[in-house]
């Protein structure tokens, strides 16, 4: 088996499982565009803990961490099973990183990790982990939490950042943005700019955007759902390919990205 990418995706609003755009069909297609994996590592940008923590549970519960949505999205559920053994292992390999790394039997996948897999693994009989981000924390500590992940690429597990490239939501309710709105320059500007950057490996500017790039405040007023690009980077290597690009809701920029592999 040939060393899985490190990937970056945005999972933009949870009803990305139920409404038809073109990041969707993206997500439902990129299941498809690898060797099936070993097991799934999710980074996600709503699993947030003082310390790397990964879910331990034999079978993580789908939380729904939403609300305001259809009914539809809180009957859905991912009974994908969990791995015990496998998490005790990252966070032995996070431990040796010097992470102080620990796991959680009863957290579940929250929708970053849930509504994105279950349309690019609909079976749900992948073993899925997930690993939280940490607020006080910097780009750089992601970037090298990042790294301690990389030797997983090599013994079949799929990393994969989930967040947003984008993501403004009081400038989505509150500029009248419907679904297929297009994206202002404010948006534009930093999307173009991150993907240069991240297309020539310029880690330090990337590691940077939110005070280098333009308008980087304006698309990322909390720092959580670009953290988990910069762990993807640090466990799949400096330069990526984009994969996907779209917008939804003007303001999201859907763009997915890979890092290292084939």
């Amino acid at each position: 088996m040939s060393p899985f990418p490190a990937l970056f995706i945005s999972h933009g609003a949870p009803s990305i499982g139920l409404d038809p755009s073109p990041a969707r069909d993206f997500l439902a297609g990129l299941g498809n565009a690898y060797e099936r994996p070993r097991a799934i590592l999710v980074i996600s940008a709503h699993y947030d803990a003082r310390r790397p923590t990964l879910t331990s549970g034999e079978r993580p519960e789908t939380i729904h961490d939403f609300g305001g949505f259809p009914d539809e999205l809180y009957r859905m559920t991912y009974p994908a099973p969990g791995d015990p053994v496998l998490a005790a292992e990252i966070a032995s390999l996070l431990q040796a990183a010097g992470f102080e790394a620990g796991g959680d039997p009863a957290r579940g996948l929250d929708h970053g990790a849930w509504v994105p897999l279950r349309l690019m693994y609909p079976d749900a009989d992948i073993p899925v982990i997930q690993l939280s981000i940490n607020m006080a924390e910097t780009p750089d500590w992601h970037f090298r939490l990042g790294e301690a992940l990389a030797p997983l690429r090599e013994r079949g597990v799929l990393i994969i950042g989930s967040g947003s490239l984008t993501h403004n939501l009081r400038a989505v309710f509150s500029g009248g943005f419907q679904i297929d709105s297009p994206p202002p320059a404010w948006v534009t500007d930093f999307a173009d700019w991150m993907d240069t950057h991240l297309e020539t490996g310029d880690k330090d500017s990337v590691l940077h955007a939110v005070e280098q790039a333009p308008h980087g405040y304006d698309n990322h007023p909390t720092m959580d759902h670009i953290l988990p690009l910069f762990v993807a980077m640090g466990a799949g290597g400096s330069t990526a390919r984009r994969i996907h690009h779209s917008t939804t809701y003007g303001a999201l920029t859907m763009d997915a990205y890979a890092f290292g592999g084939i």
